[in-house]
């Protein structure tokens, strides 16, 4: 009786806030914050990897220092990604059906196979073979649990030779070229789902997929750039000022493509002018103004290109360069976050009628609430914590032997 007079309270207070007509089943949003977080931990995972396929694929030295700090990111992120979703199912523990009865014409069942083939037949791959002689020699010379953990992630291998090194390198790349088009699977499809969904003509968008790719390579650079920037000083270290330019140039440059596409879908949709342009305005002008206007755009977008173009076009000292590096990178996040929050919650506030605005509250506690959203966006962090304990992605932790001879002279 208690929990039926909350939901009551709860229900009226939200119906204070609609606006025109709206039908009763529409007055309270199906899709939470947990699904806002959910593409969101994906666009980093899909970002991140893309950012150290730049090493091994298109041979872009001066990232170099955050290659396996990338992967380490990727891995962390990816195995935090079907969380969200677990927690708004409200059966987490029916979730392995998928598997058992797969139903290959539900995009949204297809996603386990693609998180599977995602985390096992790529990210996971490219790392034992990215690591696999150092760990044989780390094991080498520890002792104790320490070594024969790492005994166990090389799966017992002991060839160092020099032909294992090139059949290592050689995996390394293949396995880079087939998760590009893995990673822009695993995030485009995100984007396909809210796409298809041609009864909302907020999420109706042939160019969905495409926007929510390029915002996750925008996200995953920034974030990687964000990581390397606060670890780096903690280690005692010095940052590379070459490596820090070049992030920050990429990200620039996936900024200005995203948002000449986000421009490109605002643009059509005006051009089209269909009976839903009404509501829509109404949408942005109203429950959306902040977190699309201020937020996103203003504050995750103008804000950040304006910073690192004007590192690019003056000349600014390097602790300044820092400064503004950091600075926008975590806009970014920001503004990427808000973009997430404006298509998930977004395309729930207007009724199918196209006559009517509902509103979104939060709450803080429960499964569906701020604080469990939170921690799951906290947990990659953890878990990255733990990872590069176990496997330092830094290139002083490598062992000299496992180097090639090349870059062990440089």
């Amino acid at each position: 009786m208690h929990l039926w007079t909350n939901e009551a309270e709860r229900l009226a207070s939200l119906l204070k806030e609609v606006q025109g007509y709206i039908y009763p089943n529409e007055v309270e949003l199906h899709w939470s914050i947990l699904v806002v977080v959910y593409p969101y931990i994906t666009g980093l995972v899909a970002g991140a990897f893309i950012l150290a396929s730049l090493v091994k694929v298109f041979n872009v030295r001066e990232v170099q220092a955050t290659y396996r700090l990338s992967l380490l990111t990727a891995l962390a992120f990816l195995l935090i990604a079907p969380l969200p979703l677990l927690a708004h199912l409200g059966h987490p523990e029916r979730s392995f059906e998928i598997f058992l009865t797969p139903n290959t014409q539900s995009a949204m069942a297809m996603f386990g196979f693609v998180y599977a083939w995602y985390l096992m037949a790529v990210l996971l791959l490219e790392i034992w073979f990215g690591y696999r002689r150092d760990l044989i020699y780390w094991a080498r010379e520890e002792k104790g649990p320490k070594k024969w953990m790492h005994r166990v992630l090389a799966l017992f291998s002991s060839d160092v030779s020099d032909r294992s090194r090139k059949f290592d390198t050689k995996a390394v790349q293949i396995v880079t070229v087939i998760g590009i088009p893995s990673a822009f699977l695993l995030h485009g499809y995100v984007g396909f789902i809210f796409g298809s969904v041609k009864a909302n003509p907020w999420w109706s968008s042939v160019l969905m997929p495409i926007v929510f790719l390029f915002s996750a390579i925008v996200s995953g650079i920034a974030l990687v750039l964000l990581i390397y920037m606060v670890v780096t000083p903690m280690r005692n270290k010095q940052i590379d000022m070459a490596c820090l330019d070049k992030l920050a140039a990429f990200l620039f440059y996936a900024m200005i493509v995203d948002f000449s596409l986000e421009t490109l879908d605002f643009i059509h949709r005006i051009y089209e002018s269909e009976e839903s342009i009404k509501i829509l305005a109404e949408l942005v002008r109203g429950r959306l103004l902040v977190s699309l206007v201020v937020v996103q755009l203003l504050m995750g977008m103008i804000a950040p290109l304006t910073m690192i173009a004007s590192v690019k076009l003056f000349r600014t000292p390097a602790e300044l360069r820092r400064l503004m590096y950091f600075v926008a990178a975590l806009l970014v996040q920001v503004g990427i976050f808000s973009t997430r929050w404006n298509v998930v919650i977004g395309g729930q506030l207007f009724s199918k009628s196209l006559r009517g605005l509902t509103t979104y509250k939060m709450s803080i506690v429960g499964i569906e609430g701020l604080l469990v959203s939170i921690v799951l966006l906290l947990l990659p962090f953890i878990i990255l914590f733990v990872l590069t304990k176990i496997m330092p992605p830094w290139d002083e932790a490598r062992h000299e032997f496992a180097k090639p001879a090349s870059e062990g002279k440089a």
